[in-house]
């Protein structure tokens, strides 16, 4: 019997004090956001928030009150169509906190009309994640700005 409870007082010490390898959930997050963009591209910016947000995740957009929550999300995104405009963004940096449940990721977005008549905009983002109890990365907040020139290499 104190063989079997040193197991496991070992066992659950060994978990506790388990190493997150914080470079590859660094890594892990940047791919994430890389997706939620590739699906924004394949399905529209709508459906890929909808399927990235976290249930208890926040919009922060100009102009408005902080639209909380998936159901207000959901809400904000049936009164508009996004079938003519494509929304694209890259990911510059991503960093993950200690225990590996939370992160963040900024970039810069493109915004156009799929038909290229418009001039695109482009701006900044910042959106905040969280793993979900799946171990999958959900936004719990996105926030951007506009009002940076297409970038010159």
């Amino acid at each position: 019997m104190i063989k079997n409870g040193l197991f496991l007082f070992y066992l659950f010490v060994s978990v506790s004090y388990a190493q997150v390898n914080v470079e590859k959930e660094k890594e892990a997050i940047k791919q994430t956001d890389i997706e939620f963009s590739n699906l924004s591209v394949k399905e529209g910016f709508h459906k890929a928030f909808l399927a990235y947000v976290a249930g208890d995740g926040v919009l922060l957009r100009p102009n408005s009150y902080p639209f909380e929550g998936r159901k207000a999300i959901e809400e904000l995104y049936s009164k508009s169509s996004d079938s003519s405009y494509i929304l694209t963004w890259k990911p510059l940096f991503a960093d993950v906190s200690s225990s590996g449940d939370m992160g963040y990721t900024y970039g810069t977005w493109e915004f156009k009309t799929k038909t290229g008549d418009d001039k695109p905009s482009y701006g900044t983002y910042t959106t905040f994640w969280r793993k979900d109890k799946n171990g999958k990365w959900k936004f719990v907040l996105d926030t951007g700005n506009d009002g940076l020139g297409k970038e010159e290499n």
